[in-house]
């Protein structure tokens, strides 16, 4: 791949980021302007509350090794800017993002189960309830 190929594909993928963030940054300011401040509260924190639960889970010793190499795995490919759709295409590349996880964490928890979600999350109470829908299905 040449120098300017090279160029152009970062060019796309930092336009992309940038506005990726910039949605998510005007959906949170909807969400506080609205009178909405405790779901603004806990969108901003949600990725950092998903991360904190994956270390948490990773360094569990109930988690069986197996379950753990899928977080170790889960965790690669959600920090690797190489996706099955790529972040930057608006709704899909981050849908795919969230069905990876969803997979993972429904996988990962199958042995400890909700108690073990409950256990290791460090975010609000609504928030909780969105990752046990996307880990357990349950409504």
């Amino acid at each position: 791949m040449g120098r300017c190929a090279y160029v152009s594909s970062l060019n796309i993928l930092l336009l992309g980021l940038a506005v990726t963030l910039a949605l998510y940054a005007a959906f949170v300011a909807w969400l506080a302007i609205s009178g909405r401040r405790s779901e603004a509260a806990a969108l901003v924190r949600f990725i950092p509350d998903c991360m904190v639960l994956l270390r948490r889970l990773i360094g569990d010793p109930e988690v069986p090794r197996g379950r753990k190499l899928v977080l170790v795995a889960l965790v690669a490919y959600l920090l690797s800017p190489i996706d099955l759709v790529p972040d930057f295409i608006p709704v899909a590349g981050v849908l795919d993002d969230a069905l990876v996880a969803a997979l993972g964490l429904r996988f990962a928890l199958r042995s400890g189960g909700p108690d073990a979600l409950r256990r290791h999350w460090s975010g609000p109470e609504e928030s909780l309830t969105v990752v046990s829908r996307l880990a357990f299905g349950q409504r």
